[in-house]
């Protein structure tokens, strides 16, 4: 009997101890620290745990609430602390959920669609959830493009579309006037505005690089950036978009997707560069490559760089299915080498530039595959403007007089390029046009020109025409000006 009873009683300390362990592991989540970003059109909320947990995320009306549930979760930290300023948060509360777990309640200042999601650990944070209030109707730039100037660069968007259409085989146009005499007046240009699209690289949840003292690249090029635009905003017939111009995530697609939006002409992405050794310094200059990277450096850069955007919680792979809108088939191809020539073009100018103020990393632009550089209808470039796991460059990177000297020496590189070759309808463009000569030996393309046909209605060898104007193939665009070489 006296076994059977001491059996008994390890029994009923086994089950004691099982229930505490699985009552302990039950509560084992809690919420170590909240971050908060705030951008023109949308706000995240990104919650650390100390383990996954379940979340329920709804919304509530008079007053206009978000609640967030989190089960078997406590807080530990204070929410008093987050920067509500600039975003749709006015205040918030916490509290024991009936039934158990966490309640945290977001009181609203406008109207928000919510979206949530979560996240496990990786090299930088541990599980997360993810909380965004994006905001319909508002849009990512802070100084939007002007409506007017919108619908002239997608009017010449378009004529530049049907004109690389008429290259495919089979559908050059016949020439329409085979009299070598006859020339078409130029018309007058709209003198707009030439857009350049300044991307800061990371942001929000996303440091990037940091380096040996803890500049934190997300820091750096968001005043470099900055610094670049003021110099485009400051240059007339140029104006600026800034991409991120705060502290908060973009997605990588997001960012060339902000660029189209904004008609932009050109698309410059600002990094700073770093390796697992501290030698390396100096900067670079990247282009898109459509057979990959030109160097074992580049294919790990790219692979690190859209790394980021699993970070930020989107996934990474690119697919152009989801762009039939832009482009579709073989006129993908046209339109992205005329863009990845103007790409390779204007980064050999900044890259001199740049050569003037900074070591140089690389003295040929290199070319890999970057998610950011994925558009196929605008040229850009990524600028990685040093190392910052360099410590010598980390100092210079931290420095307002080398930041301004690198940012006014990207913009010389894309300045240089486009007073040479000016976009048609720009101001650069009807400013070129009337410092020529009225001497009638001009011609604006129209939409169904080819090169060769051009050539043959005004009786002009073809290649005798692309040496009156720079031409490095037959790609032209529907109201570029061509100068008409004497026969």
């Amino acid at each position: 009997m006296e076994m059977k009873a001491a059996v008994a009683r390890v029994y009923r300390l086994l089950a004691v101890s099982f229930l505490t362990l699985a009552a302990f592991n039950v509560q084992a989540s809690s919420v170590e620290s909240l971050r908060l970003w705030a951008a023109p059109d949308h706000a995240r909320l990104v919650f650390d745990l100390s383990a996954a947990t379940n979340a329920n995320v709804f919304s509530l009306e008079n007053p206009a609430r978000l609640v967030i549930d989190l089960d078997d979760t406590q807080m530990d930290t204070d929410p008093s602390t987050l920067p509500l300023h600039d975003s749709a948060i006015t205040s918030v509360r916490t509290g024991t959920r009936e039934g158990g777990g966490l309640r945290v309640v977001l009181e609203l200042n406008r109207t928000i669609e919510p979206r949530h999601f979560t996240l496990t650990p990786n090299d930088q944070y541990g599980h997360r959830l993810v909380v965004d209030l994006e905001y319909p109707g508002e849009s990512a730039v802070e100084n939007p493009i002007d409506p007017i100037e919108a619908m002239i660069r997608e009017q010449e968007i378009q004529a530049q579309r049907a004109s690389a259409q008429t290259q495919l085989p089979g559908n050059v146009e016949p020439p329409r006037n085979e009299s070598p005499t006859q020339v078409q007046e130029a018309r007058p240009h709209p003198r707009r505005d030439i857009i350049i699209a300044v991307d800061a690289g990371h942001g929000g949840e996303d440091p990037g690089a940091i380096g040996p003292s803890g500049t934190r690249e997300k820091d750096v090029v968001l005043e470099i950036a900055r610094r670049l635009a003021s110099e485009v905003n400051n240059t007339e017939g140029f104006k600026a978009v800034l991409v991120r111009d705060g502290d908060y995530y973009i997605g990588l697609r997001q960012r060339t997707a902000l660029a189209r939006e904004q008609k932009a002409d050109f698309f410059v992405s600002v990094h700073a560069d770093a390796f697992t050794s501290p030698r390396p310094q100096g900067s670079s200059v990247y282009a898109l490559s459509q057979r990959g990277a030109t160097s074992e450096t580049a294919q790990w850069l790219a692979d690190s760089e859209n790394r980021s955007d699993l970070i930020g919680g989107v996934d990474g792979n690119l697919s152009l299915r989801d762009k039939d809108q832009v482009l579709r088939g073989v006129l993908l191809d046209l339109t992205m080498t005329a863009t990845l020539n103007d790409s390779l073009s204007i980064g050999g100018q900044v890259l001199e530039q740049l050569g003037r103020v900074n070591r140089l990393h690389k003295t040929r632009v290199e070319q890999a595959g970057f998610m950011v550089l994925k558009s196929p209808d605008i040229p850009s470039l990524l600028v990685e403007v040093g190392f910052i796991s360099n410590p010598d460059e980390e100092r210079r990177l931290r420095d307002p007089v080398h930041q301004a000297g690198l940012s006014q020496a990207i913009f010389s590189g894309l300045r240089d390029h486009f007073q040479r070759y000016p976009p048609p309808a720009s101001l650069l463009a009807w400013q070129r046009d009337n410092q020529r000569s009225p001497s009638g030996n001009e011609y604006r393309i129209q939409s169904g020109d080819t090169l060769s046909a051009i050539a043959v209605r005004h009786g002009v060898p073809v290649n005798q025409l692309r040496q009156a104007n720079d031409l490095n193939g037959d790609v032209i665009r529907v109201g570029q000006v061509l100068q008409i070489p004497s026969s």
